[in-house]
């Protein structure tokens, strides 16, 4: 898919994307048009959207993430992780009404436009907002579906949010060409993290082009938290002193 379509009036797909946009969003589609005009106008304003990216919002966001939607299976549970100006955690709460969304953003900027995002675009029933980063929120009722659309190491993102997603549940991290380097660079850390094998996966095939590249990772156990570097060196520096170190781990952050 070129990068070069213009969004249509009021937000609408331009020609040669409104079929895949119907078949992703269904009868949510005008749904999707206004979450589309809200991006290209206050999200531009407000610094979330950059100038350029407002031409191309369907085809570079929008159906994007939508193409997701297909790896996440009926009423499961999804937290996004840094999900700044909805993307993908709205898109999937628009295309997909039986899923219930948390939306996670450190930043009182992203997370007071995601609050009128969810007003504006009435999904106050499915999804909620929640000013945090992903580490603060470790231990909360676990998720069936963990997303993150985030130009972080997949290896960091690993740590960051499959503390947040159920035994048996996942991590689908939307990346980009370089996603099986990543696996191979990283699959060792993951598993250290308690994930399973990554597996990259091709979403949206025969609707968007290029298809959107998903990292996924079951989360296959639990770890408890890494000790910080500080509290390591503490602990070896009380073993050479005679002192006994003290059991248990630091919390980070």
């Amino acid at each position: 898919m070129s990068h070069d379509h213009e969004t249509g009036p009021g937000g609408l797909p331009p020609g040669p994307l409104s079929a895949p946009a119907r078949d992703l969003f269904g009868d949510r589609l005008d749904v999707a048009v206004a979450y589309a005009e809200l991006l290209a106008t206050e999200g531009v304003v407000r610094g979330l959207i950059g100038p350029r990216e407002a031409p191309r919002i369907w085809d570079r966001h929008l159906l994007n993430c939508a193409a997701v939607a297909e790896l996440i299976p009926k009423g499961a549970s999804v937290v996004d992780v840094g999900s700044g100006a909805g993307l993908p955690g709205i898109v999937l709460a628009v295309a997909r009404p039986d899923l219930m969304v948390t939306l996670v953003e450190p930043l009182a900027r992203r997370t007071a436009f995601l609050a009128e995002v969810v007003t504006e675009l009435d999904l106050d029933r499915t999804v909620e907002v929640v000013r945090a980063r992903a580490e603060e929120l470790a231990g909360r009722s676990p998720a069936d579906i963990v997303t993150a659309r985030a130009v972080a190491p997949l290896d960091r993102l690993a740590g960051w949010c499959l503390p947040l997603a159920a035994i048996g549940g996942r991590l689908l991290a939307l990346k980009g060409a370089s996603a099986a380097d990543e696996v191979a660079e990283h699959r060792d850390a993951v598993g250290r993290l308690g994930g399973a094998t990554p597996v990259v996966r091709r979403c949206g095939v025969g609707l968007v082009d290029p298809p959107t590249t998903v990292v996924e990772i079951v989360r296959e156990r639990a770890v408890g938290p890494a000790r910080s570097k500080a509290s390591r060196g503490a602990s070896r520096r009380s073993t050479s002193d005679g002192g006994a170190a003290r059991g248990g781990r630091a919390r980070r952050g």
